[in-house]
């Protein structure tokens, strides 16, 4: 725990040029209190003290303004810059090196049961305001631009943007652009489908009336 919490601090000292000292950060950084606190608390969880665990994560929401559930994982080094509003569900799962910004939320969709929560790689980079939502991973190396909100899983060293959010880079480079022209139309599609039924059908139709009219011929009226 001691070599976990001095980690923590120099992780702070090298991501945050604010930093002037330890014991700054250690008294008066809310990102480093709240995962300081964390710590304990998942220990707690872990070993089924839950109501402890979760009283600890209640104050720590109060003092902090940032809300981790006790049962989440979260690796060595990881930064929660500023911190206000930062909400990581039960089932999420940071890994190292991790910087996360202010307003940033590790949720669900409300849909999933189980494994809800996202599952963040080692270095990982999330901008503030920044919402990834579900039960899927992002890459090592990956940045997650601010106000982004990630539906689905990003590869390593991708940077996605937006709102649903896409990949722009992928290692350094540019993505492949998605071709607006040549990409078929699924409305299109579907009416040439039943412009070829209904062109059936008539066929059918056609060769069908012909054959009722001679029954109907041969048929002795009464």
């Amino acid at each position: 725990m001691f070599n976990t919490l001095k980690e923590d601090i120099a992780a702070f000292r090298a991501r945050d040029p604010a930093a002037r000292g330890n014991l700054e950060i250690y008294f008066l950084y809310p990102g480093f209190k709240a995962i300081r606190r964390h710590r304990r608390a998942h220990w707690l969880y872990n070993h089924k003290r839950y109501w402890l665990a979760r009283w600890i994560a209640e104050r720590t929401r109060r003092k902090t303004g940032i809300e981790i559930h006790p049962a989440a994982k979260l690796g060595r080094g990881v930064v929660i810059d500023h911190g206000t509003g930062v909400v990581i569900g039960e089932t999420a799962e940071v890994g190292d090196n991790v910087t996360i910004y202010q307003g940033v939320t590790l949720g669900g969709t409300g849909k999933d049961k189980g494994k809800r929560h996202p599952t963040i790689g080692n270095n990982v980079l999330i901008g503030t305001g920044a919402a990834i939502l579900g039960p899927f991973k992002i890459g090592d190396g990956a940045k997650i631009a601010g106000g982004a909100v990630v539906l689905d899983a990003v590869p390593e060293n991708a940077t996605a943007v937006g709102v649903p959010a896409r990949v722009v880079r992928v290692g350094g480079r540019k993505s492949q652009p998605m071709d607006h022209i040549h990409t078929p139309d699924p409305v299109s599609q579907l009416i040439c489908q039943l412009q070829r039924e209904v062109s059936l059908l008539k066929q059918r139709i056609e060769k069908i009336e012909p054959e009722q009219e001679a029954k109907n011929a041969e048929t002795p009226t009464v």
